[in-house]
């Protein structure tokens, strides 16, 4: 009998035991989940504050772009008639001579060397592209001349003598080259040179659409055969009597021309003229 009592009291003792462990350890649970639960709201506040700050730095860059580009204010033009460089506003220029470089025919093989002549003197020019010449080797060449700060124009895509082609060819010719040039650039062309210098109607109602200025030349002397010569082409370019204020020099992307490049713009520097950034010369019809 008494066996039995001392058996009952042992095992309510230990039912009672596992009873007040099983709460302790409930208490200890509830204790430690609210902690997790703190731990995991932290974690997502510090996951949108991340956010917040990529998204605030995403916002700066774009602001810093737009500011960019307002504080380029243009301050040269391109005459509609002589085709000539010259200042928006006439005092602002008025103790300077200006010249302009153009190189047409780009990626014919010489860019490069053309760009980094011009890019060892500090000066820039307009590279005028040919479009079927922008394989894949191409595209890569122009994407670097661009990404070396040269403004890149349109020279039609084949080269091609528009008052030859019908209307729908023309506007292939000079719409297709804008769709190749933007997607290797991320940019439309801003300017347009005819080859041959032949434009037609419609083909300035097209280029006008596409927001770009037309030109042509002053001069230019490398495509002659006796100037096809670096030392002849030299001499003739800083020496003829079509040199003067605002004057815009046709060359093209040639070897002769790039083996020339170095000693022409040294030669118009010497004589004082300002070689114009193509980046300041207004669009804008």
């Amino acid at each position: 009998m008494k066996k039995t009592i001392y058996s009952t009291v042992l095992l309510s003792s230990l039912f009672l035991v596992g009873c007040q462990n099983d709460a302790a350890n409930s208490e200890e649970n509830a204790q430690e989940q609210p902690e997790d639960a703190t731990e995991q709201v932290e974690n997502e506040e510090e996951t949108e504050n991340m956010e917040d700050t990529s998204e605030a730095e995403n916002d700066e860059e774009v602001d810093e772009e737009k500011d960019a580009d307002e504080e380029l204010t243009y301050e040269y033009q391109i005459n509609p008639n002589t085709f000539s460089v010259e200042p928006i506003e006439a005092d602002e220029a008025a103790d300077e001579k200006l010249v302009l470089l153009t190189f047409d025919d780009a990626p014919y093989g010489n860019t490069i060397e053309i760009a980094e002549a011009l890019q060892e003197r500090d000066v820039s020019a307009i590279f005028f592209v040919n479009s079927m010449y922008m394989d894949e080797e191409g595209t890569e060449i122009m994407q670097q001349v661009h990404d070396m700060g040269f403004e890149i124009g349109n020279h039609t895509h084949t080269h091609a003598k528009l008052d030859d082609y019908s209307e729908e060819e023309q506007y292939e010719e000079i719409v297709t080259t804008n769709d190749i040039i933007e997607e290797a650039i991320g940019e439309r062309p801003r300017f347009f040179r005819a080859p041959h210098g032949i434009m037609t109607d419609y083909a300035e109602e097209v280029v006008a659409d596409e927001g770009m200025t037309w030109m042509n030349w002053s001069f230019g002397y490398d495509w002659e055969s006796q100037y096809q010569d670096p030392a002849a082409l030299a001499d003739i370019t800083l020496n003829t009597e079509l040199l003067g204020d605002g004057a815009n020099i046709l060359m093209h992307d040639r070897e002769w021309t790039a083996a020339a490049t170095p000693d022409i713009v040294d030669g118009l520097l010497e004589q004082d003229f300002t070689v114009v950034d193509p980046k300041l010369i207004t669009h804008e019809n």
